[in-house]
């Protein structure tokens, strides 16, 4: 059986990750490939919910080294997936008391053992107003520069990643109303 592709894609809140994933799936599952779309957040709260964590939020509030265990364990979980393509959705760092942490240390890649890096952004202003109206989540105050700020900490980042990995990074603009457009460009870059 053929290696399979396993595709990293970060992006800050209200870039539209989700949006631009589900349009994503869609593309690939109509041309009869086997696809799962992981959460590295979501694996990391499975398992800090059975020590008494009830808030996801709360995630980036556990001390570095939990944290890192966490990631230990999800990013095992990922790289025991067979399906010919496999997209983790996380986040290019986390914003924690220490300060920035990176999402993606290279333990987990090393774990993970990624094929792409995708990092999805949009205007900074975009991201302000879609987090404005966001009443899902737990998030920190929100202000125009922060966004600029994490946009930028995504950037370098993700960059890191590619280097350490020697994995290719495309990055894309999510733009208001041109979320098509933006999957387009990311199925194109990953040859699917």
């Amino acid at each position: 059986m053929a290696e399979n592709k396993k595709i990293i894609m970060v992006g800050i809140p209200g870039v539209g990750k989700t949006t631009l994933l589900s349009k994503i799936v869609e593309h690939i599952k109509g041309h009869q490939k086997s696809i799962r779309v992981i959460s590295i957040g979501t694996l990391m709260f499975e398992v800090a919910k059975d020590n008494g964590l009830k808030d996801r939020d709360e995630l980036r509030k556990l001390s570095i080294s939990k944290q890192q265990e966490l990631q230990k364990i999800a990013a095992e979980k990922i790289a025991s997936h067979t399906e010919e393509i496999v997209i983790i959705d996380t986040h290019a760092f986390i914003n924690s008391p220490e300060g920035y942490y990176p999402g993606l240390p290279e333990h987990v890649l090393k774990i993970i053992k990624p094929s792409n890096f995708i990092s999805v952004s949009a205007k900074p202003e975009e991201i302000y107003s879609r987090r404005m109206t966001d009443e899902t989540r737990n998030r920190d105050k929100n202000t125009l520069a922060n966004v600029k700020k994490e946009l930028d900490i995504q950037s370098g980042m993700i960059s890191a990643c590619a280097v350490i990995t020697g994995s290719p990074v495309k990055h894309i603009l999510n733009r208001e109303g041109k979320v098509d457009e933006a999957a387009d460009k990311i199925i194109q870059s990953l040859g699917l």
